[in-house]
């Protein structure tokens, strides 16, 4: 193996997905804490009030209404895996697993209730403060997402969300809040998760988007990307040690055949799911190719010469991203479709698909690296990658995953290649390294971590903290460097 001297092994969570607490000191609402479980079959909804007291719930808050907890309902991020109570224990064994870094995230609105306030709540200030402060009792460094998929509730309901440009000054004055509290503590920050993911779940509608909601997602991205653009300049302000990154959602895509249609497409797709997103904040400006994505769907944007200053001279400082599969594209007609969790298009008949029809594709994680770092020159970081699956306790208490350990390994075998045919990649973080509500479906049953948390799908369990076969395998891969990915025997 040839992973550089200092790599930065560890492993990544949301804090909307683990941390709980959702009502605890002082914390505010944010949409998650209003979105009820789900299955692989069946999405997740919100619930809502109106002024008159009807309740009700779906997939969208209706106009005249607004979010709201309803008794009855079961909201499985309001506890999460409690990391709010447990992060002691937990920071402990991911020291245990040897970590170098962790991957977490800051609730916006632990710090600031509503979103709009102009002063911290200081008991979010001193909860995160406390998480740093025993992270780097252990030597392990922090590694900050500003925005995870977490915007204060009040400001989408009473300011539009980002389809507002005040978003740009709440979400920098949040930023710039956190840069100067954490100074000393943190260094590696992203500022938004997955950014690209705007557009790229429209076209996860199979076409079904119309040319309104590929205008307000467009703005809503440019809002984003100068806010980011302005957060970037903010930390460099305060700190010369900030290492601010962008996070970009990377799934791969190939033609499904050598059909030079198919070509197109798919040169396409990467233009308008990954190459536009990374350009503006690895470039500081929009690609040749903007113009022909906002002509398809007649978008205009909102955009001032300031903006494009502020995203020239707001450029990051490493590109970062989450990889757990790949896509086809093809412009023929298919019925063997990949109908999973955020996955679609045609099946690759080259790879196996795991029970949530995510394709297995160690190779293009390789790929990936190759074609980015070739693009960007930036230092890389993969900060999410994992097996969601489903796991059973033994009577012994033991968690055998050989599953995830072989998913882990061939993925670790491919970034080495990368890393053996050039690519400045810097670090790797495991996703949910300790077991946590899924995203997409809401369950706890669909599990990433390395280490097992007792909670299930209607929320029972004690929430004890066990130790997978994955954890000790994990273990030796970071005291090895990369270089021990056989199963070790324990």
């Amino acid at each position: 193996m040839v992973f550089p001297k200092g790599f930065l092994w560890g492993g990544a969570t949301a804090a909307n997905q683990c941390e709980g607490a959702y009502d605890v000191d002082g914390r505010g609402l944010s949409r998650m804490d209003i979105t009820t479980a789900g299955t692989l079959t069946e999405r997740r909804q919100v619930t809502y009030t109106y002024p008159d007291g009807r309740t009700g719930k779906g997939l969208t808050i209706p106009t005249g209404a607004h979010g709201a907890v309803l008794p009855g309902e079961y909201y499985p991020n309001h506890d999460g895996i409690d990391f709010y109570h447990h992060y002691k224990e937990d920071i402990a064994l991911f020291a245990e697993m040897g970590f170098k870094i962790f991957r977490m995230s800051i609730s916006w609105s632990r710090i600031f209730p509503h979103g709009d306030e102009s002063e911290p709540n200081q008991k979010g200030l001193e909860f995160y403060r406390n998480v740093f402060e025993e992270l780097h009792k252990y030597g392990i460094e922090p590694l900050v997402t500003i925005s995870h998929y977490e915007t204060p509730l009040y400001l989408e309901e009473h300011y539009g969300g980002w389809n507002n440009r005040k978003m740009i000054s709440f979400y920098t004055h949040y930023a710039e809040t956190l840069f100067k509290e954490y100074r000393g503590l943190v260094k590696y920050w992203l500022t938004f998760n997955e950014i690209n993911t705007t557009i790229m779940f429209l076209e996860m509608l199979g076409g079904k988007a119309d040319d309104a909601a590929y205008q307000q997602a467009y703005q809503q991205l440019h809002y984003q990307f100068v806010a980011s653009a302005q957060a970037v300049s903010i930390g460099h302000q305060i700190s010369s040690d900030n290492q601010i990154g962008c996070m970009i959602c990377g799934i791969v895509s190939y033609p499904l055949t050598p059909d030079p249609q198919d070509i197109m497409k798919n040169r396409h797709a990467w233009e308008q799911n990954i190459f536009y997103s990374g350009d503006v904040q690895c470039f500081g400006e929009y690609p040749t190719f903007s113009k022909r994505l906002w002509d398809a769907h007649d978008v205009h944007l909102d955009i001032t010469d300031q903006d494009r200053a502020d995203l020239k001279s707001g450029t990051v400082d490493m590109y970062t991203f989450s990889y757990y599969m790949s896509s086809t594209t093809t412009t023929h007609a298919v019925e063997n479709d990949a109908q999973g969790n955020f996955s679609i298009g045609a099946k690759n008949p080259y790879l196996q698909y795991s029970e949530w029809d995510w394709a297995d594709d160690p190779a293009g994680l390789q790929y990936y690296l190759e074609v980015i770092y070739d693009r960007y020159h930036l230092p890389l970081m993969i900060v999410e990658n994992g097996l969601g699956a489903v796991d059973k306790v033994g009577a012994d208490g033991s968690i055998h995953d050989p599953y995830r350990i072989a998913y882990m390994a061939e993925h670790i075998e491919a970034m080495e290649k990368a890393i053996a045919n050039g690519v400045d990649l810097v670090g790797y973080t495991s996703w949910g390294c300790i077991d946590l509500v899924s995203a997409g479906t809401g369950q706890m049953s669909k599990r990433y971590g390395l280490i097992y948390v007792d909670r299930d799908d209607a929320g029972n369990g004690t929430f004890e903290r066990r130790k997978k076969d994955s954890f000790y395998w994990y273990q030796n891969v970071i005291q090895t460097n990369g270089a021990a990915v056989a199963v070790p025997q324990v």
